[in-house]
């Protein structure tokens, strides 16, 4: 896992910063430095080098005894004094490494020489001269025992992240409960992607989703892979210094996800994790605003625009898994997931294609029932497609075999949907049903069952029979009692068709596992 490697063109893995260093700017706010009344002459992003450690020295060739990431302290006494001499010195210690220059005004330099801040301005070295004495001594006392202090802190938020990623390795934790908590170690927004660019998992710790995913460009990035395998990529947008290091952070949360996979046996749990987390925050209406759906549908190659949009749910023993690899051969771009007994689905399509019933039926399955929601042309005209496929699946509960319903065929049940939340259509189905519902919750009995085939066969009262599984004398007593509760004529049209307002506002009232 510790293995780095280019992941784009563009960027490269690269560690972020260790804990236990500080910067130029810390370090010039400290109280000892201060009192040395510092002139920052050449600061910006210059101060946010990193210091690993204060060197003292006014010797020419200092340069040659220093390791990188040192913060020179002089006075500038033995420097050089032409022009060319000191540009050859500044050059010197920006090779070396440095974090930067502090000098001392006084008996060494009166003030900085200009070709020291060139050489500095034209590098990006930072260079501070302090306008007031102080001791070296306690400078560098004070910053060691600040790097000391960051280094002991780091060590212990190591082996804080060690035991957190282990437990949740070895409690098995799901690829999005391991994301979630490296986004929390980190502060930052983190993106789990499989190695088509498909967004696995994701936290953005409150950020708009479709706000994360646009900002991926600029992510620190690490593989997620094991024993030569690599099945996907750890992303962490940019966020605050982290004591141990953001790179050690996704190292860890990187090695917890390969840990899952090998346990998994592959990547697979991830895409379903992935389409099932879509299908939930879609249908629970978890989503800041659409964009965000969008984003992620978009990530896998999922579009909207010019496209033949449907939500659809197919009913009988398969896996929805077999109906995303049947969706996609038939060129569709799908996002599916199992939902209570049924497989629900997103289905794009090309601008050529339609979704005749034989191509719906060649992507469900031979042996399924498919329910077909209307065509949709944004995320929330999505979710109404895929609503309206499930209260129709809801309503249907028959075995006459496999089939093709859609929501378009059926006008009154697409009109009740779209009215699931309006309290008068809730308050005549209770009215209108109260009766029947109290006779079959005290007798535990099937009327509601019975009026229900009644409504949808309202000519064929042998068929009705049939669909109750019920003999036709049974039936028909059924339905005197039924008429005798409510005090109607079941023989009349107007009568027929508010009960079947009723009985559909019913269904659509109550929420779909």
């Amino acid at each position: 896992m510790s293995e780095r490697q280019d992941l784009s063109p563009h960027r490269t893995d690269r560690p972020s910063r260790a804990g236990g260093v500080l910067t130029v700017a810390d370090v010039l706010a400290d109280p000892v430095l201060q009192a040395g009344a510092p002139d920052v002459v050449v600061g910006g992003a210059a101060l946010d080098a990193d210091v690993r450690w204060v060197h003292v020295s006014d010797s020419a060739g200092v340069a040659r005894l220093l390791d990188g990431g040192e913060l020179l302290l002089s006075t500038g006494a033995g420097w050089p004094t032409a022009p060319d001499e000191l540009r050859d010195f500044a050059r010197a210690l920006h090779r070396a490494g440095i974090a930067g220059i502090v000098v001392e005004l006084g008996s060494g330099q009166s003030q900085i020489p200009d070709a020291v801040t060139e050489v500095c301005r034209d590098v990006g070295l930072a260079l501070i001269a302090l306008t007031s004495e102080i001791k070296f001594v306690a400078v560098t006392e004070s910053v060691h025992r600040s790097l000391i202090a960051a280094q002991t802190d780091a060590l212990h938020e190591r082996q804080r992240l060690h035991e957190l990623f282990t437990a949740l390795s070895l409690q098995g934790a799901p690829a999005d409960v391991v994301v979630a908590e490296t986004a929390r170690a980190l502060g930052a927004p983190v993106v789990l992607e499989n190695l088509a660019h498909e967004v696995i998992a994701l936290e953005t710790l409150r950020m708009p989703v479709a706000q994360a995913l646009g900002q991926l460009d600029a992510a620190d990035r690490i593989p997620v892979q094991a024993r030569g395998v690599r099945w996907g990529t750890l992303l962490a947008l940019p966020g605050p210094v982290h004591p141990a290091g953001r790179h050690t952070v996704l190292e860890q949360g990187a090695t917890a996800l390969a840990f899952g996979c090998l346990a998994d046996g592959g990547d697979t749990e991830w895409s379903l994790l992935a389409q099932r987390g879509i299908i939930d925050d879609l249908l629970g209406a978890r989503f800041a605003n659409p964009a965000d759906i969008a984003a992620r549908l978009a990530s896998g190659g999922f579009a909207l625009s010019g496209r033949h949009c449907h939500g659809i749910v197919a009913r009988g023993a398969e896996s929805a898994a077999e109906l995303a690899y049947r969706a996609r051969q038939a060129g569709a771009a799908v996002v599916a997931a199992r939902v209570g007994e049924d497989d629900v689905a997103l289905l794009s399509l090309p601008e050529s294609a339609l979704l005749t019933d034989a191509l719906a039926v060649r992507i469900a399955g031979p042996a399924r029932t498919v329910f077909v929601g209307p065509p949709a042309e944004d995320v929330l005209g999505l979710l109404a497609s895929l609503r309206a496929a499930r209260d129709l699946a809801a309503s249907d509960r028959s075995e006459s075999g496999p089939r093709v319903r859609r929501v378009d065929d059926r006008p009154l049940e697409r009109f009740v949907a779209s009215l699931r939340d309006d309290q008068r259509l809730l308050a005549h189905s209770e009215r209108m049903l109260a009766p029947v519902v109290a006779y079959d919750r005290d007798r535990r009995g099937d009327l509601l069952d019975v009026l229900a085939a009644l409504v949808t066969h309202p000519g064929n009262r042998s068929a009705a029979a049939a669909a109750s599984h019920l003999s036709r004398s049974v039936f028909y007593q059924r339905l005197t009692l039924i008429g005798d509760l409510l005090d109607v004529d079941l023989d009349d049209g107007e009568t027929l068709a508010a009960l079947h307002l009723a009985l559909l506002a019913k269904r659509s009232a109550v929420p779909v596992a």
